[in-house]
């Protein structure tokens, strides 16, 4: 919990930094005027279609890299750290440097998307390091599915769908969506679309499992003499 107010007010500070006309970044207007990128012209349908489908692959790749980190050795130490740092580190874990090796992991993600961000939409300003991008990215994963790496991805895409739909028809409505979808995952569904997708799977799958002569008995008995 610390460690995260300290992250947000370094966000902080940088976004205020970045503000600063003596920074030659472009103060609040931020960097623009991104036309071409190894010498394709940024305009091109073409370039953009390139653009998205290395978007896409990094995104397999991030996904395939992340997974096999939750499925390795460092993974459940992770898990364990999650559940109880203390039982970690008196079992001989290093609970900081395992914390610190995930961070730089996100860290590293995290820059890879922004490289992959900028060229796309052709502008970069100090809003998107400030405080409203990293609780939209916490909004993300809970209505996705904390503990899931589908449901990060699965709310990432779901809820800026929704927010390009909202900000073109209703504009006014978007932070109050917002507000209201983490307040509305947080008391309904604590895990997530992905939980209350995998909750009814298994649900279904009992049903299914049932054996016909569960439901028969009952009426037979009833028609018995």
């Amino acid at each position: 919990m610390y460690f995260s107010i300290i992250t947000q007010a370094l966000a902080l500070s940088a976004w205020l930094v970045f503000n600063r006309n003596e920074m030659n970044l472009g103060g609040t207007n931020g960097l623009a005027d991104f036309k071409t990128i190894f010498g394709y012209p940024l305009n091109h349908a073409a370039t953009q279609r390139g653009l998205y489908t290395v978007t896409a692959v990094v995104l397999v790749l991030a996904y395939l890299l992340c997974r096999w980190i939750t499925r390795s050795r460092a993974g459940k130490v992770l898990i364990a750290i999650r559940d109880s740092e203390t039982r970690a580190l008196f079992s001989g874990y290093s609970p900081a440097r395992y914390k610190l090796f995930v961070f730089v992991v996100s860290a590293v993600l995290a820059g890879v998307a922004g490289a992959l961000y900028l060229p796309q939409v052709g502008i970069i300003t100090p809003a998107r390091i400030g405080v409203l991008p990293s609780i939209e990215m916490v909004v993300w994963v809970a209505a996705g599915g904390r503990g899931t790496l589908v449901g990060a991805v699965a709310g990432a895409v779901g809820v800026n769908w929704m927010q390009s739909w909202l900000t073109t028809s209703y504009p006014d409505l978007w932070l109050l969506f917002l507000g209201g979808l983490f307040m509305g995952v947080v008391l309904f569904f604590p895990d997530g679309l992905a939980g209350a997708v995998a909750r009814g799977a298994g649900r279904l799958h009992t049903l299914v499992r049932r054996r016909p002569a569960d439901v028969l008995t009952p009426l037979s008995r009833q028609a018995a003499p």
